[in-house]
């Protein structure tokens, strides 16, 4: 038995070996692959969730690299914070590529770029004017500082980068600039250029954004991209780490439902239709109770359409502009004012929209085109609703006392000034300025109690 033992722990051996690489080979294949995320259009809600979930679900053991390639006018604030803590986190490089020629990492997309580990940028692209914007006050923009008093020695001030004059922007930028110091510090790039970018709105192209150490490299595509930073160190979680990316399978993530579907809602001019849906959804069921159908689409599109607005950046005085013509266009249907109510709800719901998306903010503006339709659309309903009143007010009343006046019928049995008649299919009591004959036909001129007022008709 003893000379069988080396054998059979060859087998153990060779066994193990076979496991460990039917373990192994999966984990290796995967983590063959560069992930691409496509960032194409302003920063958003939607944009955010889309990036956020795509660096979570890239694992170290199955993805080697993540590539945001950006083509972005700039965003929101809070989702580019939201992205750069999610690059941050990942245990995964995450490279940042301005692509393709003609595209641009503007506003949010440069503080994008500074928070990766390789920023990279293909040829006729630019990146910067990252100066914040503020949603509540003028926007913020370099040379607002007042100038000093004339004779006055300001040369140390000219040398000084421009501030905004309001202590709200000035704290707004600040913000913004140690922010971007931070991130630039923390991938060792050029932190003054930066600052620069934030209080001077500064732009570069690739040319001038590579000689500044702004970005790492200039690449034509992802393949020549992976080549180029191919050995490169970068920083991973505060340790060294080197990238071997020229073999990489390039694999791209499209946006799915979920995202497409946070888009679509997000953006403000289906917000707007959504909400104007559910207006008119539960004004439609507030005049006819129990049709169930609008009042369902209605508070449903409404819901969704607040979900949105609660998303996007919107300024408080034109919510409340936008809310009050809500008011005022129920107020209007119950009321019944003759239009005034309405035609002021409308006046103020169309300026509070207006007023409630920050002009500003790169792709989160309502379409002009849009408000007046909704405008018109709205006058055009309490114009119906206003005639239909009018009509009802001239139409002759159909229930109560009043319902009989004018009806006709005949005489049943008469004896004297007073008799039965049948009006509508019932037999009241009736009394008249002459004499009647059985089955003479006669008309109700007036009504007193229980007793009706007839004349021949």
């Amino acid at each position: 038995m003893q000379p069988r033992l080396p054998h059979r722990h060859a087998v153990a051996a060779f066994a193990a070996t076979l496991l460990a690489m039917s373990v192994l080979s999966p984990d290796r294949a995967a983590a063959e692959r560069a992930v691409v995320l496509d960032i194409n259009g302003a920063i958003g809600p939607a944009v955010a969730d889309y990036v956020v979930r795509g660096l979570r679900a890239a694992g170290p053991g199955e993805v080697g690299l993540v590539i945001l390639r950006m083509n972005t006018p700039g965003g929101l604030d809070s989702s580019m914070r939201e992205i750069n803590g999610a690059i941050l986190a990942s245990p995964v490089p995450v490279v940042t590529y301005v692509a393709p020629s003609g595209a641009r990492a503007a506003s949010a997309g440069t503080y994008i770029a500074y928070a990766s580990a390789i920023a990279a940028m293909a040829p006729g692209t630019n990146l910067g004017a990252a100066t914040p914007i503020q949603l509540k006050g003028p926007s913020i923009f370099p040379g607002t500082r007042p100038e000093p008093p004339a004779g006055q020695n300001n040369d140390q001030d000219k040398s000084k980068t421009a501030e905004p004059a309001d202590p709200e922007s000035r704290k707004a930028v600040n913000d913004a600039a140690a922010y971007i110091r931070g991130l630039a510090d923390l991938n060792g790039r050029n932190a003054d250029w930066a600052v620069e970018a934030v209080r001077t709105a500064a732009s570069l192209s690739a040319p001038e954004a590579l000689k500044l150490h702004v970005i790492d490299v200039i690449a034509d595509d992802i393949p020549d991209l992976l080549r180029k930073i191919d050995g490169r160190t970068v920083r991973l979680a505060g340790r060294s780490q080197r990238l071997a990316t020229a073999e990489l399978q390039v694999v791209t993530m499209p946006p799915d439902w979920r995202t497409e579907l946070l888009a679509i809602i997000t953006n403000p001019n289906v917000a707007l239709i959504l909400m104007m849906l559910g207006i008119y959804g539960l004004i439609f069921e507030f005049l006819s109770p129990g049709t169930v159908a609008p009042g369902l689409v209605g508070g449903i599109s409404l819901l969704v359409a607040l979900y949105a607005l609660n998303l996007l950046p919107i300024n408080y005085a034109g919510a409340a502009l936008v809310l009050l013509g809500i008011g005022l266009m129920i107020a209007e249907v119950h009321i019944g004012a003759f239009g005034a109510i309405g035609i002021g709800g409308i006046g103020a719901f169309v300026i509070g929209a207006i007023l409630m998306f920050p002009a500003e903010v790169p792709g989160f503006r309502p379409s002009l085109l849009l408000l007046a339709v909704v405008a018109v659309t709205t006058l055009a309903f309490f114009s119906l609703v206003l005639s239909m009143l009018l009509r009802s007010r001239r139409r002759a009343v159909v229930s109560g006392a009043e319902a009989l006046r004018g009806a006709e019928g005949e005489a049943v049995s008469w004896q004297g000034m007073e008799g039965r008649v049948r009006i509508r299919g019932e037999i009241w009591r009736a009394r008249g300025a002459a004499p009647l004959e059985p089955g003479a036909r006669v008309k109700v001129v007036a009504r007193d109690g229980l007793v009706v007022v007839v004349e021949p008709a």
